[in-house]
């Protein structure tokens, strides 16, 4: 069978491309190595309760145009992201808020608080920040960044925060107002039937085919049912450098491992999300999937999230972006750039970290470049 573009990744990438060229009236096969469409975006019906897979997703932006297209394929409910950190015995709002330095200080008004701050930053004498700890407590002081900083991004990273370069928080937002909504984006919200009818949206039109191998596909010609395929265009959101053979050597990655379970209860923790920032607790943060969508069924379903160095035959789900892992991706992207018919999307295959409304923008910015 031949198809004008072969679509490797039935992610929100590979979703919107294929839109975008199904529309064109192109003929278009999307193809994916996991058993399911929608890629790290993927929510699955499990007790009535939608359940982020892979780990929680809140659509926001403030791009007006990506926000009317995502919306024609799904609606969103008014949800917002506004998580809990809990250090010990502690609980605080994020991000960092009046509400946090009023219940870490006690204190009341936003004066109080900046003064607290700065004269905790005075107190470091810290001009030249040597490494990530301490450019977080030249931006926000001692007790923000040992309680909701320190351990967190520790067990985020597999390695002390003075081990992490600087630049890796160029700035810590504070908010000095009472408000505990993490983004500024103008939209925000969760599609009431989860991503995954989006997707399935996005790919009518295509031919899908779950559990097949690209590196199968590039070596013999065939599908796993023995259909030879040919294409005019390939779209590849893989790792780019796996694409290329780690010729140059292999990109660094984090990954994330996901322990799920239902309780026989309504309600667990009282919120969808909440950060743990003690090191000696293992996971990042437990997720409780019913409160995105404020389920009230009798169970509920939780994920505890545990990062880790991504190896060989683990999923790879963020770019390590630092200096060195750039310069190996700029010798990838060299011979990416050299391609005629290849384009590289979505986090892996550009190697960049990407919010959902930036998969989006991006996707439909690379299919109007090809003329879709």
């Amino acid at each position: 069978m031949h198809f004008d573009e072969l679509i490797v990744g039935a992610g929100l990438f590979g979703a919107v491309y294929a839109q975008k060229a199904v529309e064109a009236g192109h003929k278009v096969l999307v193809i994916d190595k996991r058993d399911h469409i929608a890629g790290n975006i993927y929510t699955k019906k499990v007790s009535d309760i939608d359940v982020h897979v892979y780990g929680a997703h809140i659509f926001h932006t403030s791009d007006k145009a990506v926000w009317e297209y995502v919306n024609r394929y799904a609606e969103f409910n008014n949800y917002i992201n506004s998580p809990v950190a809990v250090y010990g015995d502690e609980l605080y709002n994020l991000p960092f808020n009046m509400n946090t330095f009023s219940k870490m200080w006690n204190i009341k008004t936003p004066a109080e608080a900046k003064a607290k701050i700065a004269e905790q930053i005075a107190d470091l004498h810290i001009t030249e920040p040597k490494n990530l700890e301490e450019q977080a407590l030249s931006l926000v002081g001692r007790d923000v960044y040992e309680k909701l900083i320190k351990g967190y991004t520790q067990k985020q990273w597999g390695r002390p925060c003075t081990e992490l370069p600087s630049f890796i928080i160029k700035r810590l937002p504070l908010r000095f107002t009472y408000d505990n909504n993490y983004f500024n984006d103008r939209y925000q919200g969760i599609p009431v039937e989860g991503y995954t009818a989006i997707v399935e949206k996005l790919l009518e039109g295509a031919t899908v085919k779950v559990n097949e191998d690209f590196f199968d596909l590039r070596k013999t010609g065939k599908l796993s049912d023995g259909t030879e395929v040919t294409y005019d265009k390939l779209i590849f959101t893989g790792q780019i450098d796996q694409y290329y053979d780690y010729q140059f050597g292999p990109l660094s990655y984090r990954s994330v491992r996901f322990e799920t379970e239902e309780l026989p209860e309504e309600n667990y923790q009282g919120n969808a999300v909440v950060n743990y920032t003690a090191a000696d607790i293992p996971y990042t943060r437990i997720i409780e999937h019913k409160h995105f969508n404020y389920g009230t069924q009798k169970t509920t379903i939780i994920s505890r999230e545990y990062s880790s160095e991504w190896k060989p035959g683990v999923e790879p789900y963020y770019p390590v972006n630092n200096e060195e892992n750039n310069a190996l991706y700029e010798k990838y992207k060299a011979l990416a750039d050299q391609e005629e018919n290849v384009v590289f999307g979505g986090r892996l295959g550009q190697y960049k970290y990407y919010n959902m409304d930036q998969i989006v923008a991006e996707a439909l910015a690379c299919a109007k470049g090809a003329g879709l």
